[in-house]
């Protein structure tokens, strides 16, 4: 199973042709296809290329299938005896896509 890693957004992520991820948020339309150029190791065909940092001429095709945002986390923070508390919620953005294309 051909594969490779990418990196986007500060997060790494391993991908094949036809998976779906979320990644951070990208300003980029529904339906518009993206090129992701930072891809640092490639297995294609059982052999395994890493990159130092990345791979050069390789990339991965995707499709931005959609935009969201996650789940509510909460953020709480105390000092005990000190009469201190703060409560704040946090909703991260994010793109969903759609891989399509591997090329090395």
């Amino acid at each position: 199973m051909d594969y490779a890693i990418v990196r986007t957004g500060g997060i790494q992520f391993k991908v094949s042709e036809g998976d779906k991820i979320r990644v951070p948020s990208l300003h980029s339309e529904v339906g518009e296809n993206i090129t992701i150029e930072d891809v640092l190791a490639l297995s294609m065909g059982g052999e395994l290329t890493v990159g130092a940092p990345t791979i050069e001429g390789a990339s991965v095709s995707a499709e931005i299938a959609g935009h969201g945002r996650a789940k509510k986390i909460i953020v709480y923070k105390k000092k005990r005896r000190k009469g201190y508390q703060r409560k704040k919620g946090h909703r991260q953005g994010y793109t969903e896509l759609s891989i399509t294309k591997i090329t090395a």
